[in-house]
């Protein structure tokens, strides 16, 4: 790294100095248990939590490393402008919500916006879900109160229930276990839906969702759909089947945040150097576990995925070096993302100087918009929400603040459905916010619906290639 001059950038070089020192200590996949450990849930039973880790531990792993590497390639790719990452899904997935249904749902809407990706951007799309092990969610408070009664909080389906009696708020380590099944049984209808054509290029009519048939962006998407499926056929008529266009790459990714959880599906692989997180592709770190000295930094400095890093406006380039120093201290290409989510507000001062940095210290890393997560806000009826205007305003200002700095925002991170929810505020058909209680079923955040979904991709194919709107 290039010299830094002032005094408050010594001190922190030198708190750098210490980690990496620290950092030069055996690495295990428990060795965050000696670091501050943000966000992690309370046991009773210590002796309870213990067992079912080690069933855990025994248990098949849900992803492979060969596909891990394959990622990690791909998202070389993006960070050298080949292809454009589309990375989305629920806030916080239920066990409930594990069906058929849904998981195609979902499937479904990030289909359909690769889809517009591709034919407007002109380059590969890398598809990842924010699903099959999002389970975990990081909370403000400890205990919540309601009419004087304190009990834990909810963080996710892997950790309690979201009922306020105390039986259901008591973190239960067996819903590890549980986590394991449900991520396995989604992961496994997903890659039989790809594996048995569901993502053919040639019957995008597969994806259709039926409440969306009056959309007002349905003529549009169906015009392109048609192009390129008359493409496809006057392809294959000269050349023959082209079998590339029956499959589909597809991974997943969820935040790592309850270490006990990722701690043991973290394994050595034959032939394969290293250890590997196998509980997903492609795990990252939120915003409030992203110490340098934390314990989820130390666990991730140790794993061979590619790994992400969520960056809110508060952080400053004196704190994001040294943790690209101790996360990628050798400049693999691939191994980091960093995801920004500052707020339409805030992007405009907070993120140039955060490029102009890592530009200067000649860091390779893949930059991500997530527009989601710093324009939430309150309603009077009670419910959280985004305005579809605020989450556009922050990817234009994104998108211009990279091509001002010379830098590449080369992928959007989004939290969205394929259900018909009215969460978000505003798009295609202008909701209000007397329409949020007509379908509002996230359990945590507000999520973009299938129609608000693909018009925003619309806006980055139009964004990116100069186009209007």
């Amino acid at each position: 790294m290039n010299k830094r001059h002032d005094s408050g950038v010594r001190a922190v070089a030198a708190h750098v100095t210490d980690a990496a020192g620290a950092d030069t200590a055996p690495w295990t996949p428990g060795s965050w248990q000696r670091r501050p450990a943000l966000q992690q849930p309370i046991y009773d039973d210590p002796i309870e939590l213990a067992r079912a880790g080690a069933h855990l531990a025994e248990l098949p792993p849900l992803v492979t490393s060969w596909e891990v590497l394959a990622l990690k390639d791909a998202v070389a790719e993006a960070q050298e402008g080949k292809r454009f990452l589309l990375q989305g899904g629920d806030c916080a997935e239920s066990f409930a919500d594990c069906t058929s249904p849904v998981i195609s749902n979902r499937l479904k809407v990030l289909l359909q916006m690769s889809l517009v990706l591709v034919h407007g951007l002109k380059k590969p799309v890398l598809r990842v879900g924010r699903f099959a092990g999002q389970y975990a969610k990081p909370r403000s408070a400890d205990n919540e109160v309601r009419d004087g009664v304190s009990l834990p909080s909810f963080r996710g389906d892997v950790v309690n229930s979201q009922e306020f009696t105390a039986t259901a708020r008591r973190p239960d380590p067996q819903r590890l276990i549980q986590a394991h099944a449900h991520s396995a049984l989604t992961m496994n209808f997903v890659r039989a839906l790809i594996d048995g054509g569901f993502a053919d290029l040639r019957h995008p009519e597969y994806w259709d969702l039926a409440w969306v048939e009056h959309s007002p962006l349905a003529a549009e998407y169906r015009k392109m759909v048609a192009g390129i499926s008359d493409s496809l056929h006057f392809m294959e008529t000269l050349a023959g089947p082209i079998a590339s266009f029956s499959k589909v790459d597809f991974f997943t990714s969820h935040e790592a945040l309850l270490l006990h959880y990722e701690q043991a599906l973290t394994r050595q692989v034959p032939r394969n150097p290293g250890w590997f997180n196998l509980s997903t592709h492609f795990p990252w770190i939120g915003m409030r576990t992203a110490a340098l000295d934390g314990a989820h930094v130390e666990y991730f400095r140790g794993i061979r995925n590619p790994v992400a890093v969520k960056i809110g406006p508060s952080v400053t380039a004196d704190q994001l070096l040294p943790l690209i120093d101790v996360l990628d201290p050798h400049a693999e290409p691939g191994r980091l993302t960093l995801i920004h989510r500052m707020g339409q507000a805030k992007i405009a001062d907070a993120l140039p100087p955060l490029l102009e940095a890592v530009k200067r210290e000649g860091r390779r890393v893949l930059w991500v918009a997530d527009p989601m997560h710093g324009n939430t806000e309150g309603t009077s009826n009670g419910h959280k929400t985004r305005r579809f205007d605020n989450i556009r305003g922050e990817l234009d200002q994104a998108f211009d603040i990279h091509a001002a700095a010379g830098t590449r925002l080369g992928g959007v991170h989004l939290e969205l459905t394929g259900e018909d929810v009215t969460e978000c505020i505003g798009g295609a058909r202008d909701l209000k916010e007397g329409d949020l209680d007509r379908a509002y079923k996230s359990m945590v955040d507000p999520r973009l619906n299938y129609e608000q979904s693909l018009e925003l991709a619309m806006l980055i194919v139009r964004k990116s290639t100069g186009g209007a709107g």
